[in-house]
């Protein structure tokens, strides 16, 4: 089983769309698992640019996340990345997504980064939650893209 990576290094593969109120992540991979890795990053990267994140070694946190079809498992994913940044304020830089299981709808991930410093990291935007309002997965061939609106 192939391990997808994804790192904030520049090359983003996700960008920022507008929507009433809240925010659209529209995120891209070569794999469903690359574009849920880029959602992951994408949503970090809104509450503190993610340039500004190093990889302490220290802080590298394994998600398993279970979901009962393909949009419920990408908002519980990015539903407990939001979690682990609010509670334990943790920032990943790189996500791997080692697994994901599309039998029983589970996602296996590893998150690198930093504990979030107020002073020492710049302040985005806060995300409340994430919704289903208008989610899309979409998958071809070495192609796939999510649109996960956020409540911010």
């Amino acid at each position: 089983m192939p391990v997808y990576r994804l790192a904030a290094e520049g090359n983003f593969q996700f960008e920022y769309l507008d929507h009433t109120a809240d925010i659209q992540i529209h995120a891209w991979g070569r794999s469903l698992e690359e574009a849920f890795a880029s959602a992951g990053l994408g949503m970090y990267n809104y509450m503190t640019p993610l340039s500004d994140v190093a990889v302490d070694p220290a802080c590298t946190r394994t998600f398993d996340v279970e979901g009962h079809d393909e949009q419920s498992l990408l908002y519980n994913f990015l539903d407990e990345l939001l979690f682990v940044f609010g509670t334990e304020m943790l920032v990943c830089r790189e996500i791997t997504v080692v697994k994901l299981d599309r039998m029983l709808w589970r996602i296996h991930a590893i998150g690198k980064g930093e504990h979030f410093e107020r002073g020492r990291h710049s302040s985005g935007t806060e995300i409340k939650a994430i919704t289903y309002s208008a989610m899309q997965i979409t998958e071809k061939e070495n192609d796939a893209e999510v649109f996960v609106i956020v409540d911010i």
